[in-house]
């Protein structure tokens, strides 16, 4: 799949320069011990620990301070799902960001990952290059979410009758938007980043970004992964409608 949503270069994530600090959750240690080296060979990033179960992954997530969690989805003990889900209900390890790999993109358990506060998903057998800049495009906030197969992917869990057909968005989710800022929505499921969506609607791109992080703090959501989630959950996108382009 992509390393990014609208296969742009993802940017560098912002700091002081400390290099990001990295947990490796997989049961497979072949697995681990791969992406340990491939990271390792990475400028700005350092792999800070490893673990074979969810629980161990949540612990090392907090006692190494960790940015981000690669995080296998099927894993003893706790799996990647339930890990997510502590990690993103602790206010100790909010600034940690999660991407899930996966061994399919038809996986119906990466949907449950992301509203569990996943920021993204890469299949297992992606490329080194694309493993090393989704890290980054994560670790700087955006999703990692490549809308054709996240649209096919939610369409199959959702199980849509009919993908074609625009539904009504639900309106005890919804109602607490702006008209603009469900058309902002839209276009964040639709992948597109904030300089985008300000082309589209003929906004600054700060004011595309307030409009997003509005959107966020009115649907009490992580970031902008959940979001994709609920547009399609909520019927303001639709499988086909996402893969258009904007009227």
């Amino acid at each position: 799949m992509s390393a990014s949503m609208s296969g742009r270069t993802p940017a560098e994530p912002s700091g002081t320069g400390t290099p990001l600090r990295i947990v490796l959750a997989d049961d497979q240690t072949l697995v681990r011990s791969a992406f340990a080296m491939l990271i390792a060979s990475a400028p700005g990033m350092t792999v800070v620990g490893e673990a074979g179960t969810g629980r161990e992954a949540v612990v090392l997530a907090r006692s190494q301070r960790a940015d981000l969690v690669v995080m296998d989805i099927r894993m003893p003990d706790l799996d990647g799902i339930e890990a997510t889900r502590l990690i993103a209900a602790a206010d100790d390890l909010d600034q940690v960001k999660i991407l899930v790999l996966t061994t399919y993109d038809t996986d119906e358990h990466v949907v449950e990952a992301l509203r569990a506060g996943a920021s993204g998903f890469l299949v297992k057998d992606t490329r080194p290059a694309e493993l090393l800049d989704a890290i980054r495009t994560v670790a700087a906030g955006d999703s990692l979410l490549s809308p054709g197969p996240t649209a096919r992917l939610i369409a199959r869990v959702l199980r849509t009758p009919d993908p074609g057909t625009a539904a009504e968005p639900a309106p005890g989710v919804l109602e607490v938007l702006s008209a603009r800022e469900r058309e902002v929505l839209a276009l964040v499921a639709r992948g597109h980043n904030n300089t985008e969506i300000a082309q589209n609607l003929a906004l600054s791109p700060l004011t595309a970004k307030t409009h997003v992080s509005r959107i966020m703090g009115k649907l009490s959501v992580r970031d902008r992964a959940q979001l994709v989630i609920t547009a399609y959950e909520s019927g303001l996108v639709t499988p086909r409608t996402a893969l258009q382009p904007p009227a």
